[in-house]
């Protein structure tokens, strides 16, 4: 039997390259080996945009990407999550066994506090529940989580174990990080400041969706230096920041023939950005095209999503309903 993964995805922008060799290329390649539900977390986005302008919209964007890129519904499930009601209920239950202490000491909630003083609201506090909440429902014993979550899924062990000894079962197993490929690809941005991130702003960043002519005007901004002043020197950070860009997306003669202009101090940076910029376009096109068909299919894209609700179900009310008998709720 396969082991579960679960991962969710936030809808708040579009997928940019380093997305893609970070994640994406991971779930589509995991979801042939394990049991994967890709989640679209519509309500964890609320607790730093409640009152978001286009909540529907960023939600397509989400799924007609992610399709775009090679998650198959037939293969793994990709649902909303506020499709799946089983969410919120268990979300409730762990809620009633979480400590205010514990969900005080959240780094990430610290940090809110910090970024938005004036948005601290309760269901900032109690994210880390609604986390565990996605996980437990489908028993999933591994996720695909950063750095920056491994202390929410430490919660979510713990909320499970809380919910087995309180309840004298060994019913939650316990889910840990783990990274399908041991070599991820870390993908710089343009501004020469390390890793591609929309935090730095577009112009760091090469999206799935972005046209030829964007792509040519964003690399030929990108940053760089005077050029070198000696044979073989090293390559500062933006420059060596594009060079591993072309070693993403180019052929490995067009890579060696540009650094051998550069340890010869003959490149142009000029030429050499503008053979980044057509080898991104020939590496993007099939992905921004498949993103443009799949954006005028609003039938596929329902049928996407009506079935992954009904398999997110299916795992989702069998959890619930034992849940529900182990905590001791009956009907008359």
């Amino acid at each position: 039997m396969k082991e579960t993964v679960v991962s969710g995805i936030r809808p708040t922008g579009k997928l940019h390259l380093g997305n893609y060799f970070g994640a994406v290329t991971n779930f589509v390649k995991m979801q042939y080996d394990y049991n994967c539900f890709f989640f679209i977390a519509d309500l964890h986005s609320l607790t730093t945009h409640p009152t978001p302008q286009d909540l529907h919209g960023y939600v397509r964007h989400v799924l007609v990407e992610y399709l775009a890129c090679g998650i198959d519904p037939e293969q793994s499930t990709i649902y909303i999550q506020s499709d799946v009601p089983e969410v919120t209920e268990l979300y409730l239950y762990l809620n009633m066994i979480a400590y205010l202490g514990e969900l005080e000491r959240s780094t990430s909630f610290k940090d809110k506090i910090r970024s938005q003083p004036d948005n601290v609201n309760a269901g900032l506090l109690t994210y880390p529940a609604l986390m565990a909440a996605d996980i437990l429902l489908h028993k999933a014993t591994k996720v695909p989580v950063g750095k920056d979550q491994e202390q929410h899924l430490e919660m979510t062990r713990t909320f499970g174990n809380r919910f087995n000894r309180l309840y004298n079962a060994e019913y939650f197993p316990e889910p840990f990080a783990f990274n399908y490929s041991e070599n991820l690809v870390k993908v710089p941005g343009l501004d020469g400041k390390g890793k591609m991130s929309k935090s730095e702003g577009d112009i760091s960043c090469i999206y799935l969706a972005d046209t030829a002519e964007v792509i040519r005007k964003k690399v030929s901004r990108a940053v760089t230096d005077g050029g070198p002043i000696t044979e073989n020197q090293s390559k500062p950070e933006a420059v060596q920041n594009l060079f591993d860009l072309m070693k993403i997306v180019s052929s490995a003669d067009t890579l060696a023939h540009f650094d051998s202009l550069y340890n010869g101090m003959a490149i142009r940076y000029g030429d050499f950005k503008k053979q980044l910029a057509e080898d991104m376009i020939v590496f993007n096109s099939p992905i921004r095209e498949r993103i443009e068909a799949l954006s005028e299919d609003n039938t596929y894209l329902a049928k996407v999503a009506k079935r992954g609700a009904e398999k997110a179900k299916e795992s989702a009310q069998k959890t619930i309903k034992e849940v529900r008998s182990l905590i001791g709720f009956k009907s008359f």
